[in-house]
């Protein structure tokens, strides 16, 4: 194995090491995977939403990020409350993490018809790698002499969410343990903090446009701040791009086949030097809004 794919993929498993790699997941069709970043989103689309995400980054790259999401949340029949449920898998190099999360939500609402919510996130992290099966040119390598077999780890986080018909705002902290620590430091995981806000403009009956932004910031590695804007035509096709500062640009297209079921396909390529290396990152989505009949619900959500 050459050196290089060595260095790449301790690049990549910045989840584990203090550099300014990529430890968490990141999604280009973030909005469609906001329970992963805050809980106070559960229930906040007063529906039952199944959605599921799948992200292959950097193709070409051997050992490059490829995560697999599923969420599900609801409001509770007592509808200021709402809860949430959600799995991620992702695969970084020889590191294979699995996240099983429960969220739990309360709205209070406004007369404008908004709502504040209140989240707490809890769950479980489970950890498998063996870094020892990595080659390099320097022998015993302290960095790379770990082996994790189903490690566990419990962690707990918090989110702030406003909404109302067309503006959403929030602040959250998913992950608030710095788990998987050594004394050395030689492996640290960072806690994110991740501020999100966003809307869409209505300009005419055939037209509308979805404008968003996150920042997520974590100790020891740059601000890194996306932005994003999305056409949406008839209610039924979405056109959007996004491009994260000094990393990417994508654009990605989205189908609303009714008021409940949508489909989406993203492509990001890298604006650093990796894009020598790989063939750019593709994405896949799909979600489906149960609406019950007894319930006047806005459909489809924007947001």
């Amino acid at each position: 194995m050459k050196l290089l794919h060595a260095c790449g993929v301790l690049f990549l498993a910045g989840m584990i090491f203090p550099t300014y790699a990529q430890q968490e997941p990141q999604f280009l069709q973030n909005l469609d995977n906001m329970l992963y970043y805050n809980p106070a989103y559960a229930g906040s689309r007063g529906m039952l939403n199944l959605s599921a995400l799948h992200r292959q980054q950097w193709m070409g790259f051997k050992g490059a990020p490829m995560t697999t999401t599923f969420q599900m949340h609801t409001p509770l029949k007592y509808e200021s409350a709402g809860v949430g449920f959600s799995f991620i898998n992702d695969k970084v190099g020889p590191i294979n993490t699995n996240w099983i999360n429960a969220d739990f939500s309360y709205a209070l609402r406004f007369k404008n018809k908004g709502k504040l919510a209140f989240g707490l996130k809890g769950g479980v992290q489970l950890l498998n790698g063996d870094l020892t099966s990595l080659y390099t040119n320097q022998a015993d390598d302290p960095t790379l002499q770990y082996r994790y077999n189903n490690v566990a780890k419990f962690n707990f986080g918090g989110g702030i969410y406003y909404y109302s018909k067309q503006f959403f705002a929030g602040i959250a902290v998913p992950k608030l343990l710095e788990n998987f620590k050594s004394a050395s430091l030689l492996m640290k995981e960072q806690r994110h903090y991740y501020l999100m806000v966003g809307g869409y403009v209505k300009l005419n009956r055939q037209l509308k446009l979805r404008p968003a932004a996150m920042v997520k910031i974590t100790e020891q590695a740059p601000i890194a701040i996306d932005g994003s804007l999305a056409v949406i035509f008839y209610d039924r096709f979405w056109l959007g791009g996004n491009y994260r500062i000094k990393e990417s640009a994508g654009a990605y297209a989205q189908f609303q086949l009714n008021n409940q079921f949508k489909i989406g396909y993203g492509f990001e390529v890298t604006t650093s030097k990796l894009v020598k290396y790989n063939y750019g990152t593709h994405e896949l989505m799909i979600s489906y809004d149960f609406i019950y009949k007894h319930r006047d619900l806005a459909s489809p959500r924007y947001f």
